[in-house]
């Protein structure tokens, strides 16, 4: 059995060896008949969380309420479930209750998607009772069931219909996509949290173009935080090769930017609950991009002071939005940056103590400011980054500016 299924065989054997069903189930299961990478591996059984518990030595009590028991074995964490149905969700969010059931069928009639409704048992054997299998090959996202049930129980689902499309290359079905836009309204009672997640996701596809020309085709996008009135430039967003992008900052620069919120871009990235640190890093590629967006600007003072790792992602957006050759671009710059004398200011051969000794002065913002100086007329090649040399060009500098005043 193909890895990392193998490695979770064990926990499939115990629970059986103690007269319970278990199965692979969900997205692994999904990805093996898909011939992806294959990410976390889930177990599905007909044993009770507590019977779990007291079969494996260590576990997590991660989700009893709702059936979920952490098992670890061998170092690695995977998530065993006892079959269950649900009741009425409740805020198009979550199910009021949950019933453990003894039934694979049963568990499997209550997910999301046909082809995330497949088991496999432990010599490899497929079951798929909602014709998974079938949509997989026909390239087809397909509810369990009525669509419009399903995405009523929980509106996320379809954010997550969206996020398949541009992970795998699927199609919505007609059903999925007419129950899309019917019930898109119902996005606004799920958390930003939760809507962001997704839509990063979806960013990141290999075929998030296609996600995001439906994004607006479901008018998914009007439930969205900031989103309702920008239906114009979410339809441009589908013209640019997402995929060329690699780093999460740049995913959110290239979005704020054809959006056209530089203006509001803190207040806007806020609505969807960005970390602070995130938000900074766009903040810098954006100001990157608004210097060097007309042609290709750079010059080594300008690269030093942004720093590679934000002067490469502003290049990057900036060569996506000019047609221009990304890994070209990104060569000379990298070739510009090898060449600066000095990379950071802590490689500076002087100190703020070597100023106040020089200089006979207290410490203040004037060291900063004169630091600035020196770093500049190293990286413009006026002076060698010396120690003696720069005591005399700073003492030059001085004089000069005695004489002028």
């Amino acid at each position: 059995m193909k890895q990392p299924f193998a490695k979770a065989l064990h926990i499939i054997k115990q629970l059986k060896a103690h007269g319970h069903d278990a199965y692979f189930v969900g997205g692994a299961v999904r990805d093996f008949l898909l011939r992806r990478p294959i990410g976390d591996v889930d177990i599905a059984t007909s044993a009770l969380p507590e019977e779990v518990m007291r079969i494996f030595p260590k576990t997590i009590g991660v989700g009893v309420e709702h059936g979920t028991v952490m098992v670890l074995h061998e170092g690695t964490p995977y998530e065993v479930t006892t079959f269950r149905t649900e009741g009425k969700y409740e805020d198009y969010r979550r199910p009021q209750s949950v019933t453990f059931v003894r039934s694979l069928h049963e568990d499997l009639k209550r997910r999301d998607f046909t082809m995330n409704a497949i088991a496999m048992d432990e010599r490899g054997q497929i079951i798929d009772p909602f014709a998974g299998q079938e949509a997989i090959k026909m390239k087809i996202i397909q509810t369990v069931g009525d669509a419009k049930e399903r995405f009523s129980e929980d509106a996320l689902r379809m954010m997550r219909a969206l996020r398949f499309v541009s992970q795998l290359g699927f199609y919505l079905s007609e059903e999925t996509k007419e129950a899309i836009q019917e019930l898109a309204p119902l996005l606004v009672h799920i958390s930003v949290e939760r809507i962001t997640v997704e839509f990063e996701k979806l960013l990141q596809g290999a075929y998030s173009q296609e996600a995001l020309a439906l994004l607006v085709e479901t008018n998914l996008y009007k439930y969205m935080p900031g989103l309702s009135e920008k239906r114009a430039q979410l339809e441009q967003l589908a013209s640019y090769n997402w995929k060329l992008l690699t780093e999460r900052a740049e995913y959110w620069g290239l979005f704020a930017y054809l959006l056209d919120v530089q203006q509001t871009l803190i207040p806007f990235l806020r609505l969807w609950k960005l970390p602070n640190q995130l938000i900074k890093e766009v903040q810098a590629i954006l100001n990157i991009l608004a210097e060097i967006k007309q042609n290709n600007d750079w010059t080594k003072e300008r690269l030093y002071r942004y720093g590679l790792a934000h002067a490469l992602s502003a290049e990057k957006i900036r060569s996506l939005l000019n047609g221009e050759k990304i890994d070209i671009n990104m060569a000379k710059l990298r070739q510009l940056f090898d060449s600066l004398p000095i990379k950071e200011r802590k490689e500076l051969a002087i100190n703020g103590n070597d100023l106040m000794t020089w200089f006979n002065k207290r410490g203040g913002p004037w060291i900063a400011e004169m630091l600035t100086l020196v770093e500049n007329a190293i990286i413009s090649g006026k002076i060698e980054n010396n120690k003696e040399q720069i005591r005399r060009w700073l003492a030059q500098c001085s004089q000069k500016h005695e004489e002028n005043y």
